[in-house]
Parts: C-alpha cells; sequence; structure tokens
C-alpha cells in the first residue's frame, strides 16, 4: 500500500471514529422523539398484524416477495452467475431466475436477505440522510428489475414504489420532514416482519417442497430444513432488533446528519 493511500485510510477510520463517537449508544439522550418513533414502530407492527390477509396490504407483501427475490439476484450477482429473469406472482410467490454464481450463497439470500433489509430500512430510518439513502438504494433496485424480464406484476411494483418512494424524498426535502424517515421506517418493519412470519411458515411449521430451507438441505444434508428455518428465524429476529436499535441511538444523537 502507498503512503498515499495509507493516508487516505487513516484519515477514513478518524473520521470513523470521530462520527460514530457521537452517536448516543446508551439512549442516555431519550426524548420526544425517541418515543415517537417508538409508538409508530409499535403501531406499524399492529397495523400491519391487523390487516395482514387483507387486500390493503396486498403491495407490500408483494414488495417483500419483490425483496425476497432481488436479494436471491444480488447473491448471483455477487458470486459472479447471470440473472435472467426478476418475477413476483399475486398469489404471493416469486422467482429469481439465474445461471451460474455460488449457490450456497444464492439460495439462503432470499429469507435472509429480506430479513436484512428491513432491519437495515429500521436503523437507516432514524436519521434523515440515512432514510434518505434507504429510499434511494430501494428505487434503483426497482429500476434495475425491470431490466430482468420482469413479468407484470413486477412492472406495476417498480413504477408505483419508484412514484411513491421518490414523491416521499421530494416532500420531506422540500415542504415537512420528518416523512421519509417514517416511510421507510414502514417499509423495514413490513418487510422484516414479513421474511420472518415467511419463515415460520415456510420452514418452520411445515416443510414446503421446492423451498429455500430443503434446497439447502438437499445441497448439504448436514442440518434439517426445520432447524434451517430455526436458524433463520432467528436471524431475522435479531436484524430487526439491531435495527430498532440503531435507529433510536442515531435519532437521540442530536445534529448529527440532520
Amino acid at each position: 500500500m502507498s503512503e498515499e493511500s495509507a493516508s487516505y485510510t487513516e484519515q477514513a477510520e478518524e473520521l470513523f471514529t470521530e462520527y460514530t463517537s457521537q452517536i448516543d449508544w446508551t439512549l442516555s439522550q431519550w426524548g420526544t422523539e425517541e418515543t415517537i418513533f417508538i409508538c409508530f414502530y409499535a403501531g406499524y407492527f399492529v397495523l400491519n398484524y391487523c390487516l395482514w390477509n387483507t387486500v390493503i396490504v396486498k403491495p407490500m407483501a408483494l414488495i417483500a416477495v419483490f425483496t425476497h427475490e432481488m436479494c436471491h439476484a444480488t447473491a448471483c450477482w455477487l458470486t459472479c452467475g447471470k440473472v435472467v429473469g426478476i418475477e413476483v406472482y399475486g398469489n404471493e410467490g416469486g422467482v429469481a431466475k439465474y445461471t451460474g454464481g455460488c449457490r450456497c450463497l444464492i439460495i439462503p439470500a432470499g429469507y435472509v436477505g429480506g430479513a436484512f433489509w428491513g432491519g437495515a430500512f429500521v436503523a437507516l430510518s432514524g436519521n434523515r440522510i440515512g432514510a434518505t439513502v434507504a429510499g434511494s438504494i430501494f428505487t434503483a433496485a426497482l429500476l434495475i428489475s425491470l431490466r430482468y424480464s420482469p413479468n407484470s406484476t413486477v412492472v406495476w411494483l417498480s413504477v408505483g414504489f419508484t412514484v411513491i418512494t421518490v414523491a416521499a424524498i421530494l416532500v420531506d426535502w422540500l415542504y415537512f420532514d420528518p416523512f421519509i424517515q417514517y416511510i421507510v421506517l414502514y417499509y423495514g418493519v413490513f418487510i422484516g416482519v414479513y421474511s420472518v412470519r415467511d419463515i415460520y411458515d415456510d420452514l418452520i411449521v411445515r416443510t414446503a417442497e421446492g423451498s429455500d430451507a430443503v434446497a439447502c438441505y438437499n445441497m448439504c444434508p448436514m442440518c434439517l430444513p426445520r432447524c434451517v428455518g430455526v436458524q433463520w428465524g432467528i436471524i431475522g429476529l435479531a436484524f430487526q432488533f439491531v435495527g430498532l436499535y440503531i435507529a433510536l441511538c442515531w435519532l437521540s444523537s442530536t445534529g448529527i446528519g440532520n
């Protein structure tokens, strides 16, 4: 490593250390904003529970499925595979069609990746800039999917949620703050909870033939599909709790990123 590169690395480490040292990791500055935030989180959770099997939250359920399939596709790209199609169906099923790549990473990326992004969205919703970045990443993923032979459901989801998310970002930065933070928080809560519940329904309560857990077991028969589901469920819950903690710490650290 050259002296110039070492200098840049050292400066980046110093900036990161300085920034993280300002964050209230102990939540000692808990105030009204944090209370409102946790109430919104709980409210979203209860609202989703009450409306779970209704048409009102159907678009969000399909977005959660889209996130699952997009995580498969991302793992494929990261392991040098080729994605040929991303599809989501009205019955809350979906498929990412691909060739090549590392299957042992691509297969678990759906459930675990969906839970990860649920937690990441919750974490990033604790800050205005973080929520804007999350919304931008989400929008980019929606638009990228349009290049890979999407079916009509993916097209409508991509167009609809791109408009909603971009509009929320513009409203936040031009007219009313906070707004995008609570939109991203809702995305995170729903996608995270959907992923955990999907794991519970399809992998723990029963063993759905053709599920990712069964595929993992067939590829490496060291752990039964239900055991795989339990592990993924624990990871999914951990992502939500860690995301909520980071969001509250970020939120209680006044003057950072706002």
